[in-house]
């Protein structure tokens, strides 16, 4: 009997020691919930709504649909407007509403996202303020160089950078390199710092330091360069200081387009259906694309005719002239000064023409010359005080693309 008990009592305390090891296994100990910081608040603290402007929306509107506590719509706008101009908040743009977590749901703060690293906030927490201000950016700094492939945009897109950086370089090459002509096989190679805000969100090219552009066999370096350090007037040189900028653009249209027709003597005429002096460069383009006047100067004359279309002509003093027909809209006025690069007009197919393009054509003391013939003058030098300085600047510059080119470019 005594046996008996001993056995029931060993498996009473069995059983209770495996139910207390159950209950062990199935405690759960809870993790600490993330703390999460978004635009200066710690959203853990709030109910959090995000949502997008959507077209006819107003901050008043969105105000009417919250619980505003002891505040009041009408005050809230007149205690903001100084900080926050309420009518730049735009369709499309997200925005954020910070509400209390109890039941009431009070609304505590708006979050209003103007573009990728700019906000506005309107704070109702202790008092009503608003502000502007910036997500943290930081500048990293790359290097690369590749060869042409397809279009200048497209190069840069495989090389992983954003394709505005294609803009840049046009801008500044657009006195040394005809980008109508670079073709598979060109080569180049670039310095230059690329934004990221809060260190991760990439916001595209801040600025360009060096770059080599190797076209029909020359390399031609672009260094930026402020002879005056206190002005933001930035020219380009290259590695002998000598600057790139010339008179005139290569051409009247940005890059990416071709040229379909040059200047000639006998050229089959393609509406007229005759051969005739063709004393212009066809730029070929879609309707609508931004013509630009080559060189600075005053508009001399605009106006339309059967044959040149709705036209616009420039005169950039005693020697040289040029003059952009055939335009869809014409952007300038007679008497009007304008500067390199600025639109004239829009390409069009207006007079005798069979397709949207700009006929450009260019006069060298009254006479109707190919200006892809001609040797043309460049803009000021750099001042001969300032080139040491700019020679210690480049140097390292330039070493820094050559190597990488070196590595890049084997043979």
């Amino acid at each position: 009997m005594k046996r008996l008990s001993s056995l029931l009592l060993l498996l009473i305390l069995v059983v209770a020691c495996n139910e207390k090891e159950e209950k062990k296994e199935v405690l759960i100990t809870k993790k600490p919930e993330p703390i999460i910081i978004e635009f200066g608040f710690k959203l853990n603290d709030y109910n959090v709504v995000r949502d997008t402007i959507y077209k006819g929306d107003t901050f008043g509107n969105i105000l009417a649909t919250q619980n505003l506590g002891n505040n009041k719509e009408y005050d809230i706008t007149q205690k903001i407007k100084d900080s926050f101009n309420l009518r730049n908040i735009r369709a499309g743009k997200p925005y954020m509403l910070l509400q209390s977590k109890d039941t009431a749901r009070v609304l505590k703060a708006f979050i209003y996202k103007a573009d990728i690293s700019h906000f506005y906030v309107v704070d109702l927490r202790d008092s009503i303020r608003a502000y502007k201000k910036e997500l943290p950016i930081t500048l990293k700094r790359r290097t690369i160089a590749t060869e042409i492939n397809g279009s200048l945009s497209a190069t840069l897109s495989e090389a992983g950078v954003q394709p505005s950086l294609a803009q840049n370089l046009a801008d500044i090459y657009a006195y040394s390199v005809d980008f109508f002509k670079i073709q598979k096989g060109d080569r180049f190679a670039a310095t230059f710092t690329e934004k990221y805000i809060n260190d991760t969100i990439y916001a595209g090219v801040e600025s360009l330091e060096a770059s080599f552009f190797i076209h029909k066999g020359k390399k031609i370096y672009a260094f930026p360069f402020k002879q005056d350090t206190t002005s933001k007037r930035v020219d380009y040189y290259d590695e002998e200081g000598k600057v790139l900028k010339n008179m005139f653009l290569k051409a009247p249209l940005k890059f990416g387009y071709r040229i379909s027709s040059r200047f000639s003597k006998n050229r089959f005429h393609p509406v007229q259906k005759t051969f005739k002096a063709h004393k212009g460069t066809d730029y070929a383009a879609s309707t609508g694309t931004p013509i630009v006047s080559t060189a600075s100067g005053v508009v001399e004359r605009t106006g339309y005719t059967a044959g040149n279309g709705n036209y616009v002509k420039v005169k950039h003093n005693s020697t040289y002239a040029t003059q952009y027909l055939h335009m869809s809209k014409i952007l300038v006025r007679k008497g009007q000064r304008v500067s390199q690069g600025e639109t004239i007009g829009k390409v069009g197919s207006t007079g005798l023409a069979t397709g949207p393009h700009v006929c450009y054509r260019f006069w060298k003391n009254g006479v109707q010359v190919d200006p892809l013939a001609q040797k043309l003058p460049n803009s000021e030098p750099m001042n001969a005080k300032y080139k040491p300085r700019f020679l210690k600047e480049m140097a390292p510059l330039k070493k820094q693309l050559d190597s990488i080119a070196a590595i890049k470019f084997k043979d």
